[in-house]
């Protein structure tokens, strides 16, 4: 597969969309937002487990993150977000400051 990263997440955007719409009702962006922030609470609270030096077992972060990524591809579906487009402009926001920082440390 030799798809570039906007390529990737447009199509798993598009799939997850798809598979919302055929196998579930249909529910607000309130809704998933909801979910998403419980899902990464979910995962937050293993971390804070584990950080506390519980031991949990690894599969339980791969499927909270998992539900994580499921929840914001719902969200973002449900408010007409292009997830491919909105990371690209983050990232480039990002490379700016980053690149200005850097220039401040060489002064």
């Amino acid at each position: 597969m030799n798809l570039n990263v906007q390529d990737f997440v447009t199509k798993l955007q598009k799939e997850f969309d798809k598979y919302q719409s055929e196998c579930f009702p249909v529910r607000s962006p309130e809704f998933f937002c909801l979910e998403l922030n419980g899902e990464a609470g979910e995962l937050a609270n293993f971390e804070k487990k584990s950080w506390r030096g519980r031991k949990i077992n690894h599969q339980y972060f791969a499927d909270e993150a998992a539900d994580v990524l499921i929840a914001l591809m719902n969200y973002s579906n449900s408010r007409k977000i292009n997830l491919a487009e909105a990371v690209d402009r983050k990232l480039q926001k990002i490379e700016k400051r980053r690149l200005k920082m850097e220039e401040k440390k060489k002064k």
